[in-house]
């Protein structure tokens, strides 16, 4: 499995493990998680991504349950906070909302460390850009979290160029990536500028969705029936069509790959035996857009 590096002393697997789900499985016993997680190690998959909010609040609770030193030892932990649902420990909630302030985020990070049960968080994401955030607040307890050791490396999800822009311009710390909705039905990045953005500066996008919430695998389209065609050349299935899509650009974009399935976990790795050639690349393209390129 290949490696990205995000600043000095931190790389992640090419493909992520998303737990977003982590929650919704009918066993959520500890073993069976180690057995997720097994199921990434052994082809490479070293890096689990969780949010705070994952499973109602309770999906980091149920990773920590898992958690061994041994275990903590193979993996890089990424999870992410600001949003604020009425659930779980927010259940006083009137509305939804963000929270990028100084408190907000101090609790968050204890909370995350104390349910998973670890000294550092290996990288931290503000969830969702904030309307209301004061961007010097954020930034400077997020340097805070780094140089307390609380947190190895920080980033972002959903933003675009220019909350990353007002964010990183209160940091001392850079920001090491973004996480953006990005598959074949989601492919607005390559051309709105978000993933411009992050290429032009070497900084590897992650990519959330990567199956569409899972329509690639499901619906039947044009675009799917060619997946399927791909997919039969080379052995594989839709899924690792779509990653190996994703995987093809020269920015690095590290897929987030999520269920809850341990057969299909040990698919993930299958994206890399697909050629995506250039002119491959583009026909799918051509497919997901439903017309040729200008």
């Amino acid at each position: 499995m290949d490696r990205v590096d995000l600043q000095e002393g931190l790389s992640l697997s090419r493909i992520v493990y998303g737990m977003w789900r982590l929650g919704d499985d009918a066993n959520t016993a500890p073993d069976h998680v180690r057995n997720k997680i097994a199921a990434c190690l052994e082809q490479g998959i070293t890096t689990l991504d969780q949010a705070d909010i994952y499973g109602g609040y309770m999906a980091e609770e149920i990773l920590g349950a898992a958690m061994t030193p041994d275990l903590r030892k193979q993996v890089e932990i990424v999870t992410k906070c600001d949003i604020v649902a009425p659930v779980g420990r927010y259940a006083d909630a009137r509305v939804k909302y963000y929270d990028t302030s100084r408190a907000h985020i101090m609790a968050s990070v204890d909370h995350s460390l104390s349910l998973m049960g670890l000294n550092e968080i290996d990288l931290l994401l503000i969830h969702r850009p904030d309307p209301l955030m004061d961007h010097r607040e954020t930034g400077e307890v997020l340097d805070e979290l780094v140089g307390s050791g609380k947190v190895r490396a920080v980033g972002v999800s959903n933003f675009k160029l220019h909350d990353w822009t007002l964010l990183q311009s209160a940091m001392k710390t850079p920001l090491v990536t973004n996480q953006i909705e990005l598959s074949l039905s989601a492919h607005e990045g390559f051309t709105n500028g978000d993933v411009a953005f992050l290429q032009e500066r070497g900084i590897p996008p992650m990519a959330w969705s990567p199956l569409g919430g899972g329509a690639l695998m499901t619906e039947d389209t044009h675009l799917t029936q060619l997946m399927d065609r791909v997919a039969d050349d080379f052995l594989a299935d839709r899924a690792a069509v779509a990653v190996a899509w994703l995987l093809a650009h020269p920015s690095g974009i590290l897929p987030v790959m999520g269920t809850n399935t341990i057969e299909r976990i040990k698919t993930f790795s299958k994206a890399f035996d697909i050629e995506m050639s250039r002119e491959l690349w583009f026909e799918l393209y051509t497919a997901a857009l439903g017309h040729e390129v200008p």
